[in-house]
């Protein structure tokens, strides 16, 4: 299936798949991924400003004009005590559950690493879910390796 840059008349159709990652997140760790009603609305900005971005990546997948897949990521600033200035982010990768097993999410993630690789960009970080085993082996296939454990406790007030 194809991949490639999304536009901003794709980002209407990426936002059911947002409220997908979204709910799917908070359902393995409410604490963490606490969101906000209506998360979708919130990212409809920024996807669209990510679409005129030369320093961010929206990338989308589709099947017969249906799109079945995203990856967003952007160039963050490190904090002013580190050698390393800046690096790319990849917030969120959801591929629909019929299209899973096919590649898509690798060559997406391969794509990633290839247009950060032409921009400079030295490093790519991201944060997967304790219980997201599948992502782990995904990213360590495509040349990832364990950076930090994050670890959270809820206190109560």
């Amino acid at each position: 299936m194809p991949i490639r840059p999304a536009t901003k008349a794709d980002v209407p159709a990426v936002l059911p798949m947002v409220t997908k990652i979204c709910a799917l997140h908070e359902s393995w760790d409410s604490a963490k991924y606490g969101f906000l009603p209506n998360p979708e609305q919130r990212y409809e900005q920024w996807l669209t400003r990510l679409t005129n971005s030369e320093r961010s990546i929206f990338l989308v997948s589709e099947d017969e004009g249906k799109l079945v897949a995203f990856l967003v990521a952007t160039i963050e600033r490190e904090i002013p005590i580190y050698r390393l200035q800046e690096f790319a982010f990849i917030h969120d990768i959801w591929v629909e559950p019929e299209y899973r097993q096919n590649g898509i999410a690798r060559q997406m993630v391969m794509l990633t690493i290839e247009r950060f690789h032409q921009m400079g960009v030295k490093q790519i970080r991201l944060d997967t879910a304790v219980v997201n085993e599948a992502s782990r082996r995904l990213f360590a296939s495509c040349g990832f390796r364990l950076s930090i454990i994050e670890m959270l406790i809820e206190l109560s007030h």
